[in-house]
């Protein structure tokens, strides 16, 4: 019979392809999410009955231990941006991360992969960031041998980076940013789930992994990169970090104030700080090199998703040559 993984998240940004890869390795597949109607889709990634999403709620442990059973390999893809009712940074990036890491020891199993992210610092001023670092320490703790991926900004074709600031763009000839000098090393979602494949399989020694792409740039040049993919010209203004964080405070205040029926997901004073500092790969670090992985360049992949963002869309250089058409 076929080996089983289970993946927490495995219909989320990254989990979704970590669990097609799996699906065409031969794996059997379970996708452990909080709405499994919703993730649907992920049976379309393998024959019938290979792929199946599942109901889990990684806060308890009869639905995380329930969705391991049998499992050769676990993944843990779960994470949030934003902190929403219950799924805050700790009950999800630390004590969920921690639950899996000491449910899949206490199951046997063989080989946990857990996707974590560059910046991940128990001294930060960042929740996001210092929950990461706890998920990290519980998760080595219960499971020494883990594999654990620290991906910088992932982007494709369903991300929350690119096609978010591309959106923005089309609003005015003004594209704010926060921390336009910090910078960041992009990584394609595929490649991380080609190295969550490598831990997976065996092919990864264990410990920590930094993936960074092949280019490190300024979050105001990543800026300047989208633009010019989608042919638009616009002005990119640095918002000053004492501003971010007025605005990202009154955002907060609204989430409060309305007792979460507004989630901000504009701005939030933890995004503020995290945007301080830097998020490429640690000198010295194991990434890429060391799982035998090429990673993607950018340019190889953002024309292929961000051409809905141009004023022809995806018929904007037939446009462009019809002009020049002799009447």
């Amino acid at each position: 019979m076929s080996k089983l993984v289970t993946i927490y998240g495995g219909s989320g940004f990254v989990g979704r392809y970590v669990a097609r890869r799996m699906a065409k390795e031969g794996w059997r597949v379970r996708v452990a999410v909080r709405r499994p109607n919703e993730a649907l889709f992920v049976k379309t990634y393998g024959v019938v009955g290979q792929v199946e999403p599942i109901l889990c709620n990684i806060r308890d442990d009869a639905w995380v231990r329930a969705a391991m059973k049998g499992a050769d390999a676990v993944v843990n893809c779960v994470g949030v941006l934003v902190c929403e009712g219950k799924n805050t940074f700790d009950s999800v990036q630390a004590e969920g991360a921690t639950r899996v890491a000491r449910l899949a020891a206490e199951e046997g199993v063989g080989h946990l992969v857990h996707i974590s992210a560059i910046g991940a610092d128990a001294t930060s001023p960042s929740a996001y960031a210092r929950t990461k670092a706890a998920g990290e320490k519980g998760v080595l703790e219960a499971y020494p041998n883990a594999v654990i991926l620290r991906p910088s900004v992932v982007f494709g074709p369903e991300d929350q980076f690119f096609n978010r600031f591309a959106s923005m763009s089309r609003l005015g000839p003004v594209l704010p940013v926060v921390g336009a000098e910090t910078r960041f090393q992009p990584v394609y979602v595929d490649d991380v789930a080609r190295a969550a494949l490598a831990g997976v399989l065996g092919q990864a020694e264990p410990g920590i992994y930094e993936l960074g792409g092949p280019e490190v740039k300024t979050f105001r040049a990543l800026m300047a990169d989208m633009l010019r993919v989608i042919n638009r010209r616009r002005m990119v203004l640095n918002l000053p970090f004492g501003i971010a964080r007025i605005m990202a405070g009154v955002f907060d205040l609204f989430q409060a104030l309305t007792g979460g029926i507004f989630t901000n997901r504009m701005l939030t004073r933890d995004q503020v700080k995290n945007l301080a500092r830097d998020n490429v790969v640690a000198e010295g670090a194991k990434g890429f090199e060391a799982l035998g992985i090429a990673p993607v360049p950018m340019a190889m992949v953002l024309p292929d998703y961000l051409w809905r963002f141009r004023k022809g869309g995806q018929y904007e250089a037939i446009k462009a040559s019809a002009k020049n058409l002799r009447t």
